[in-house]
């Protein structure tokens, strides 16, 4: 890709249905960015107006893949996709998880219902970083924490990259009823990656900052233009309002301010 702000129009190579109302996107090619960043979609002329942001689930040297959850008339209009058709795509945008900062020797990444989408490519990372050093990296341990409202997704495809997976049901159809704060222990871990819905993450943040653990969060936010033009997905932090979409929408645990 020549820019950032240059949109390449691609064509569909599968679009999987995972379960009710998910979905895994895959457009083959070379693409760039590192876990924690995001590209804009879109598939459509008119209606809807805006783009749909869609983090990194999985990128090589010959693909990269979506996992995204149908919740309104753009990712709707995503999911009839099919083989062969053209999607407009839009990135790298915005800052991720830089792995210097969180290779440590007990690593915990939480997460809640689709804020598990970017952290499978995270995981991906961290085990390659493993594997590539494993003097150095021989101690270091990763663990998943997954929350969902109902049934569990994506777990196998977790299994080979984390040494344990902890799982939550709020009906308790599979692991652990209720919340996944309920079962996690921040103090066990060196550094802790998040992603989820508002309401978990600030649990999250709270248990972190209590036992003084790094926490780093990667934000939700709606997104409009997706490169830090129209404020819409300004989020609260130590410093003032920051922008998901350009400051973000990675954030250390400790700056972000959530009511």
């Amino acid at each position: 890709m020549n820019s950032k702000l240059d949109y390449t129009v691609e064509r569909v190579f599968e679009n999987r249905k995972i379960t009710e109302n998910l979905y895994e996107l895959e457009i083959q090619g070379d693409f760039e960015g590192i876990p924690g960043q995001f590209y804009m979609l879109r598939c459509w002329d008119m209606e809807p107006v805006l783009w749909r942001p869609l983090s990194i689930h999985h990128l090589d040297n010959k693909r990269i893949v979506f996992l995204y959850h149908v919740t309104g008339r753009g990712t709707k209009k995503l999911s009839n996709l099919k083989s062969g058709d053209e999607i407009k795509i839009l990135g790298p945008l915005g800052n991720g998880f830089y792995i210097e900062n969180i290779m440590k020797k007990n690593i915990a990444v939480i997460t809640g219902g689709i804020g598990i989408a970017p952290m499978f490519y995270i995981a991906e990372n961290i085990r390659e970083k493993i594997k590539k050093d494993e003097l150095l990296y021989k101690d270091c341990k990763l663990d998943l924490y997954a929350g969902f409202k109902d049934n569990a997704y994506c777990m196998e495809k977790f299994k080979p990259l984390v040494d344990n997976i902890y799982v939550s049901t709020e009906r308790g159809i599979e692991g652990k009823r209720g919340y996944i704060t309920d079962i996690f222990e921040p103090e066990k871990y060196d550094v802790v990656l998040c992603c989820g819905p508002q309401i978990m993450m600030k649990k999250v943040i709270n248990m972190c900052r209590e036992k003084q653990v790094t926490l780093y969060v990667s934000m939700e936010n709606r997104m409009a233009c997706g490169i830090g033009a129209c404020l819409v997905c300004t989020c609260n932090t130590v410093d003032g309002n920051k922008r998901v979409c350009k400051d973000g929408p990675v954030f250390l645990g400790t700056d972000i301010v959530i009511e």
